[in-house]
């Protein structure tokens, strides 16, 4: 997994790459990414492209200088945080934890 960020110099945004590799996608057909950033939404959720190699990829603006919640949703079953993330809290709905981007 990594978790490229490139702020722009001209607005107050940064462009995220998200990305899985096979080995933590572990044969999924589909790859979601949900977060704060569209309301946890899994009827609308940014979808990341399969590359050829097998793993996952999306890129996406967020504006900067904000944190933002999200998870992987495999195949819409298995949940997976992000072994790079900024930081990990507790979801308040679980115990589980929830990946942290700090932009």
């Amino acid at each position: 997994m990594s978790l490229k960020k490139q702020y722009l110099k001209s607005k107050p945004v940064c462009k995220v790459t998200f990305l899985m590799n096979k080995e933590i996608a572990a044969g999924a057909s589909k790859v979601e990414l949900l977060g704060e950033f569209n309301n946890w939404n899994t009827a609308e959720p940014v979808n990341m492209k399969k590359l050829k190699d097998g793993s996952f990829k999306v890129i996406i603006d967020l504006p900067s200088e904000k944190e933002y919640q999200f998870k992987y949703l495999l195949d819409g079953e298995k949940w997976i945080n992000d072994e790079k993330a900024d930081k990990y809290v507790n979801n308040g709905i679980d115990a589980e934890e929830n990946s942290v981007l700090v932009l």
